[in-house]
C-alpha cells in the first residue's frame, strides 16, 4: 500500500525475495512475472479480500464502535465469549480502514465468534467499514465530543457512529446492545430487529 511517505509496491520483490508466493500491486512498474497481481487500488483488494473471505463465516460477527472505551469494551467482551466460544478479535485498537479487513483475513475456520472494533472521525467511515465486516451484532458505547474537526458537531458525531445501526436496520438477523442509560442510543436504535438493552436501570 501507499502513504504521504511511503510506497509498498517497492518492496514486492523483497517480499517475494522473503518467501511470499505472490505480491499485489497497483503500479505496473513493479511488476514481477507470474509473481505479482496488479489490481486498480491495492487498499481496495484488501478490502474486497477481507468481505469476501467473512463471507466464508456464518457467524455472528459483533462491531464496536463508539467515542469512549471502545478497545476496552471488545477486550471485556473478547474475554467473557472466550470462557465458551472460539473467538476471533481485533488486535490492540486496529480498529481502522487496513486494521480492519486485517482482522477479517486473521480468522480461521475454527471461528465462533468475531468481535472487530471499529474507530471513525468522520461521516461514512462506519458505512464502509460495515460493508466490508458486515457485523450481526453491534455496540455503540456512547457518543461524545470526540473527533469534532472531522463530525462538525455532536450531532455529526451521532449521525457517525449511528451508521453502524443504520447498517444493522437493513439486515432481519440484527441484534443491537443498548446503553439504556441513553436516551440518544435508544432513539438511534429503533428499528433494529434485536435489541438487548443493559444500564443501571429499566434494563
Amino acid at each position: 500500500m501507499k502513504g504521504p511517505n511511503f510506497n509498498g509496491n517497492q518492496f514486492a520483490q523483497q517480499a517475494l525475495d522473503a518467501g511470499a508466493a505472490y505480491a499485489i500491486i497497483d503500479e505496473q512498474a513493479f511488476e514481477v512475472a507470474g509473481k505479482t497481481i496488479l489490481v486498480e487500488d491495492v487498499l481496495t483488494a484488501l478490502q474486497q479480500l477481507a468481505n469476501y473471505h467473512r463471507r466464508q463465516f456464518n457467524i455472528p460477527l459483533i462491531a464496536i464502535t463508539g467515542s469512549n472505551g471502545k478497545t476496552t469494551t471488545k477486550e471485556l467482551i473478547h474475554v467473557v465469549l472466550s470462557a465458551k466460544y472460539k473467538v476471533y478479535t481485533t488486535e490492540g485498537n486496529l480498529n481502522n480502514h487496513i486494521g480492519i479487513p486485517l482482522t477479517l483475513l486473521k480468522i480461521k475456520r475454527d471461528a465462533e465468534i468475531a468481535v472487530v472494533e471499529m474507530g471513525a472521525n468522520h461521516l461514512h467511515e462506519i458505512e464502509g467499514y460495515c460493508q466490508v465486516a458486515e457485523p450481526t451484532h453491534g455496540l455503540i458505547t456512547n457518543c461524545g465530543k470526540a473527533h469534532l474537526e472531522g463530525f462538525g458537531s455532536l450531532e455529526g458525531v451521532r449521525k457517525g457512529k449511528g451508521e453502524l445501526f443504520d447498517y444493522l436496520r437493513t439486515r432481519e438477523d440484527a441484534t443491537a446492545f443498548i446503553m439504556q442509560d441513553y436516551d440518544y442510543l435508544q432513539e438511534m436504535s429503533k428499528g433494529i430487529a434485536r435489541i438487548v438493552t443493559y444500564g443501571t436501570h429499566d434494563a
